[in-house]
């Protein structure tokens, strides 16, 4: 493999994680690939980087994010991790995927630049450490598509098709995904930490994840339960924005829980389309552990098991680490609730507080399940009288709500006119609807048309711009959908 030269391009790499214990990592480069092709690259993300388009052929470009060429002072590893995974303890680690270096944009911050799908590493287990081209570009779709609501996400900064062929149960065409974080650090690598049976190497770990997340914590009498309290706080805000527009995360094993707060791994999911709160897309969640409702919940648990790998560091008496411990776990149910409620408010217009709100919002999200209501288009509907020809206005029921509601909002100092901008600001015309993700998906892997992908893409960058073609609905639900890992 080539050194690319980095000066001209915009590269500023650093590798601050192989400070850490060896344990925690191996060096791995990418696999090469026979015939890359780029399919999708992120300009604005690039840009935003420091990196120059323009100072390389797209040739280049395209080696570079097959793997083919590495950037000169880019340190390639792979990262080991745990994870409970359905409930299930297992030692895990990046099995196809290659943390290139971190790069340090221009504004000075830091950022993990990561292939998925780069070829076998020591962690790959059975795997051949590949990905298809479909998955790598659903999650090129969706993490962009999470972005552009403003909910804290890994990004997606291109994809390449391989030219090489993966085997699932089917032939299929390879492509590697190139990922940016704030980090890959998750509540699993300290799980695997804990593994280690050595508290100095789990400190070491802490430190750096502070340092480089919540440097604030340094600062406080105990930094250990500031940073358990940092991160109970963020992952209640990010659960809580999901709930907000329909997202079904479909695998929240604690390897799949981003310590910053940012969500990450784009298997399974899907955002509803008829709301329900037992909703399940992932074909292996059987017992629907991972269900639309269950998220706070499962959120919750896999911050117990964080909490757990804490223990050593919080107090040197167990009984009172424990205690202090819980205690920051137990908050995550209000600190979520008052997320959650503070966007649904926002959602329906209100600007005030008042006790008989969660009732007015509970009634709301009953009458459109009884109803079959279409979860992302009732919020948009509700801020014009377009909510008057759909089907849910012919319910009694919702009628006598919807009187309730406009008075609610009518009483309001703002006035019902700026209460609706609001909501026009605060409900998504435009998501990854199921059908249109799997059209995309469909053209560009099976007839190399990329024309609707793009188009979809572009729309989704605009979430709250209605589109003819992008804001509409399943002509009919479809309930056998459901999505795959891609592993």
């Amino acid at each position: 493999m080539n050194k690319q030269k980095s000066e001209k391009v915009g590269w500023h790499f650093d590798q601050t994680y192989i400070k850490l214990p060896k344990d925690f990592f191996v060096e791995q480069l990418p696999i090469e690939v026979s015939n890359p092709k780029l399919i999708l690259l992120n300009e604005p993300l690039l840009k935003s980087l420091g990196l120059d388009k323009e100072s390389l052929s797209l040739e280049a470009w395209t080696n570079i994010f097959s793997g083919n060429e590495i950037p000169e002072k880019a340190y390639p590893i792979a990262q080991a991790y745990a994870g409970h995974q359905f409930g299930h303890f297992t030692l895990l680690g990046d099995g196809r995927a290659v943390l290139l270096g971190e790069q340090i944009s221009p504004d000075g911050k830091r950022f993990d630049i990561q292939f998925k799908g780069s070829g076998q590493t020591p962690y790959s287990r059975r795997g051949d450490g590949r990905a298809a081209l479909g998955p790598m570009l659903r999650e090129y779709i969706i993490s962009e598509a999470m972005h552009a609501l403003n909910i804290p996400t890994t990004r997606s900064l291109a994809v390449v098709a391989t030219g090489d062929v993966v085997m699932r149960e089917e032939s299929l065409p390879g492509a590697i995904l190139t990922r940016v974080a704030k980090s890959h650090i998750r509540v699993g690598t300290f799980q695997f930490a804990s593994t280690l049976n050595d508290v100095n190497k789990l400190k070491i770990l802490a430190d750096y994840t502070i340092d480089r997340h919540f440097s604030e914590c340094k600062e406080e009498a105990n930094p250990y339960l500031a940073f358990l309290n940092r991160v109970t706080e963020r992952q209640a805000s990010l659960v809580s924005q999901w709930m907000h527009v329909g997202f079904i995360h479909g695998v929240m094993n604690t390897d799949n829980m981003s310590i910053s707060g940012e969500t990450i791994d784009y298997g399974p999911c899907a955002f509803m389309d008829r709301y329900h709160p037992e909703t399940v897309f992932s074909s292996i969640d059987r017992q629907g552990r991972y269900a639309y409702a269950n998220q706070a919940p499962i959120a919750q648990w896999n911050l117990a098991r964080f909490a757990e790998t804490l223990l050593p560091l919080i107090d040197q008496d167990t009984d009172k680490s424990i205690q202090l411990a819980s205690q920051s776990v137990n908050g995550f149910s209000d600190q979520f609730q008052k997320s959650w409620l503070q966007g649904m408010r926002q959602k329906i217009g209100l600007f005030d507080e008042d006790a008989s709100d969660i009732n007015l919002i509970n009634e709301l999200l009953i009458l459109m399940q009884k109803n079959k209501a279409d979860y992302t288009l009732t919020f948009r509907h509700l801020s014009s009288d377009v909510i008057l020809k759909d089907a849910i206005f012919e319910d009694e029921s919702f009628k006598a709500w919807y009187k309730k509601w406009l008075y609610r909002i009518q009483k309001q100092k703002e006035g019902e006119a700026t209460s609706k901008l609001m909501m026009l600001r605060h409900n998504p015309a435009v998501i990854p609807r199921n059908y249109l993700v799997e059209k995309a998906l469909s053209l560009a892997v099976e007839d190399q048309d990329y024309r609707f992908l793009n188009d979809f893409i572009a729309a989704l960058q605009k979430p709250y711009e209605d589109s003819k073609v992008f804001s509409e609905p399943p002509l009919e639900e479809d309930k056998s959908y459901q999505t795959f890992c891609g592993t």
